[in-house]
């Protein structure tokens, strides 16, 4: 097989040329669309539930919300573990899939379940929801929004500005699952009930929002035929202030005196209860994380986030800008950058060393050649397998086991060739068939034993190929990116190498 490999090689070499050239340009591609990340993400497959209950103790939590979802989500396929948390108010179910499970087909199976669950959960008791597409390494980039002097904004109006400015606009960029605000105040409209004015005129807490409910809302109907105009009918019921709410009937009186909100209560703007602050500097800040999609490329997203926050920056009222204080793409760029500067010596090490003691210059780098085209063909492997590119898995790859084969041939292709050069005399030059007689000799005597050394090379990665769960994703993407790199070796070899010794 390998025989007849050589023999192709050195006989059809047009098409060894554009097949290195194919190589060469799809690996470039590839490099443009390759994943890349700092380190490999390691967590596991999982889906979390997230139930709010604020009315609820912890025991009533467990009892009528975490139970619940538990059983119906029990039978669901290729889950690993089912675990559960339960807290005032809260409840946290984690799914874990198996890896082979695709994200989405996991998200489709719990939603179909959970509409069994909430139908066993009384109605309005919890609000169930499912936690975003992301990772354990989800968060890459996390902002506060900072008030220029001169300008007075409450935390109250930096957290109105968060959520339904900066968070409204970022949500739908590509890459990005979810954006988490933090800090300030929530506005709320709040009615504050006067327990004796309402004790006075016979109400419950239960009218008052039965009142705001069938008070608060616009409806339609159908529409008036006058030829050749149509008048659509509308009911306008929407509050939009707070004098709007304060004017809501709840009853009317023995004498036929409507009583309003305002007459039993107090209504103002308020905040929803906080259970912490977000401090920035000895000071309170509001601001955001800004989450990736599981599996996406955190440098583009990145990037992509860095030009949608110009455009967000562009719509905020004056006097407020958005500050990043922690950036993702710094620590990919530090680790990319230590593993490119890694390789890049490496690399001129090794081509330095070989022409050392191969003693010939043009030998050395046909032997170098080989170590940019084996790892244009891992990065085409890589993009194609879906391996990312990271610290752990580029920074593995040897460039002397990469070599080891080519080395072997071309010494031995060298000699011989000197050999023969020295029989016919030194002045006079081999002729093609000559040439093409002494490559394919010594190609065919050596390559199997440098073809076997690689292989067994090969044969020690076949155990971490084999690990799964945390320690699979951590050290599996070297394995494999090695395992690519020699695979593409051992094809240079026994083609390019011999392609380019034609012209020696």
């Amino acid at each position: 097989m390998i025989e007849r490999i050589i023999h192709f090689s050195i006989h059809n070499k047009l098409i060894i040329g554009i097949g290195v050239l194919l190589i060469t340009g799809w690996g470039l591609f590839s490099l443009s669309r390759l994943t890349v990340d700092a380190v490999p993400d390691a967590t596991n497959n999982q889906v979390q539930i997230i139930s709010i209950a604020p009315s609820l103790a912890v025991q009533e939590v467990e009892l009528f919300v975490t139970a619940p979802i538990e059983v119906s989500l029990a039978s669901i396929p290729k889950v690993i573990e089912l675990r559960s948390i339960s807290r005032l108010g809260l409840s946290v179910v984690t799914v874990v899939f198996k890896d082979e499970a695709d994200i989405y087909w996991a998200r489709q199976q719990i939603s179909e379940r959970l509409a069994e669950a909430e139908e066993q959960i009384p109605k309005g008791l919890a609000t169930i929801s499912m936690a975003p597409v992301s990772s354990g390494l989800g968060e890459i980039y996390q902002y506060t929004l900072d008030v220029d002097k001169g300008y007075s904004y409450s935390l109250s109006d930096l957290r109105t500005v968060q959520d339904w400015i900066v968070r409204r606009q970022m949500l739908g960029t590509p890459g990005v699952a979810d954006v988490n605000s933090y800090g300030g105040f929530v506005k709320q409209y709040e009615i504050a009930v006067n327990p004796d004015q309402l004790r006075s005129m016979g109400l419950t807490l239960t009218d008052i929002l039965e009142a705001l409910e069938q008070n608060n809302e616009n409806t339609g109907s159908a529409y008036i035929d006058k030829k050749p105009t149509s008048y659509f009918i509308r009911g306008i019921g929407l509050a939009s202030s707070l004098e709007d709410v304060g004017k809501i009937v709840v009853k009317r009186s023995a004498g036929g005196t409507p009583v309003l909100i305002r007459d039993i209560a107090n209504v103002q703007f308020g905040h929803a209860p906080r259970y912490g602050a977000f401090v920035a500097d000895t000071s309170e800040v509001v601001g955001g994380v800004v989450m990736m999609l599981k599996g996406a490329n955190a440098k583009q997203v990145i990037k992509t986030v860095e030009e949608r926050m110009l455009s967000i920056q562009a719509s905020l009222p004056e006097g407020i800008k958005i500050v990043p204080y922690l950036d993702r793409s710094d620590l990919v760029d530090r680790a990319i950058g230590t593993v490119s500067k890694n390789l890049l010596e490496g690399g001129l090490i090794v081509i330095f060393i070989l022409v050392l003691f191969l003693g010939n210059l043009r030998a050395g780098l046909v032997v170098a050649s080989v170590i940019p085209l084996s790892m244009l063909f891992a990065v085409s492997l890589m993009n194609l397998f879906g391996v990312s590119g990271n610290l752990m898995s580029l920074g593995a790859i040897d460039f002397g086991l990469i070599v080891d084969g080519a080395v072997i041939i071309v010494e031995s292709a060298v000699h011989r060739m000197s050999l023969q050069r020295r029989k016919a005399g030194l002045d006079i030059r081999m002729s093609r068939i000559d040439m093409d007689q002494t490559v394919f000799q010594s190609a065919r005597r050596m390559m199997t034993s440098a073809t076997f050394g690689q292989i067994i090379i090969l044969v020690v990665y076949l155990p971490i190929l084999t690990l799964v769960g945390v320690e699979g994703k951590m050290f599996r993407p070297m394995a494999e990116v090695v395992s690519f790199a020699l695979i593409g070796a051992i094809l240079l070899s026994v083609t390019w190498v011999r392609w380019q010794l034609l012209f020696f």
